[in-house]
């Protein structure tokens, strides 16, 4: 017995010496596990692959345009209402549009502009870009306790589902060198309407004017919905130099600087020439021609 026991003894410690190997090398393999062998378990993914390509894509330079080149141009305010069908994507609960502007403006991505004009001359500071939509109430509370009244400060966030509407800004241009039209949009601003104490609207505006050259970096990096293909994301940037939308001229340049809506009164006449407006730059390149 003594003799068998001391011939098995050399293999006894040659599997404990694999076994002991084996549990480094399998806890050197799995970074997860942890020292009383508990395993984290990886979150799962909502897909088969991993989805990067859009946070990598580089935004191509517009072709530069030289004045000599440019033989006519019309500025043009465009409106686009995120509650059409077309403009469903701006609304997305996922990644609403002016979230994704309002994160890059307070990260000092991007600069903001004052609306006292559409012009980007007055910047926002750093902090006037970190309380954009937010407000500020004061409510009267009672203490339980001693039934004193105490006033509370309540910040109010921006809803995002309360900006229903953004203006465009943008050049049309006739370029002689390439003999064709283009277009240049020039700023984004995000429409809010506002209300007084009591409620009631006062007024619709402008929140804010960013402006879009300088915003395209952040846009060709913010993954947009495409309703024909899960798999082959469009960006923002995709979105307007393709100009996936819906949207409606509300102004011209003109000597006076007024809106359709300035000289025009009733609602139809207001889209009628909005249309006209339209029709008269679709068809400015086609009538350079003679056939």
């Amino acid at each position: 017995m003594k003799a068998c026991i001391q011939f098995l003894r050399p293999f006894a410690l040659v599997f404990g010496l694999i076994a002991f190997t084996s549990t480094i090398g399998f806890s050197q393999d799995n970074p997860n596990i942890t020292e009383s062998g508990n395993t984290d378990i990886p979150a799962p993914r909502d897909n088969f692959y991993d989805r990067y390509i859009y946070k990598e894509k580089r935004v191509l330079d517009y072709d530069h345009i030289h004045e000599k080149d440019v033989f006519w141009e019309k500025r043009i305010w465009r409106l686009v209402d995120v509650r059409e069908k077309m403009n469903h994507i701006f609304t997305n609960e996922k990644a609403y549009f002016i979230n994704i502007i309002l994160d890059a403006a307070k990260k000092d991505d991007i600069s903001l502009y004052h609306v006292f004009d559409d012009q980007f001359t007055q910047p926002m500071t750093q902090e006037e870009r970190q309380t954009i939509g937010t407000s500020v109430d004061t409510i009267i509370t009672f203490n339980p306790d001693t039934f004193d009244e105490e006033i509370q400060v309540v910040v109010n966030e921006l809803d995002p589902t309360d900006v229903k509407k953004y203006r465009l800004k943008e050049v049309w241009y006739f370029d002689e060198e390439t003999s064709s039209m283009g277009v240049r949009i020039l700023g984004v601003a995000p429409i809010i309407d506002r209300y007084d104490d009591n409620g009631n609207f006062l007024n619709s505006g402008p929140m804010f004017w960013a402006y879009y050259p300088e915003l395209r970096e952040t846009l060709a990096r913010s993954e947009a919905f495409n309703p024909h293909n899960d798999a082959a994301r469009m960006s923002w940037e995709d979105i307007f130099e393709a100009r996936l939308f819906s949207s409606y001229i509300v102004k011209e340049s003109n000597v006076y600087d007024r809106r359709i809506k300035d000289y025009k009164t009733s609602p139809i006449d207001v889209l009628l020439e909005a249309d006209k407006i339209k029709n008269e730059v679709f068809h400015f390149e086609h009538d350079l021609w003679s056939y």
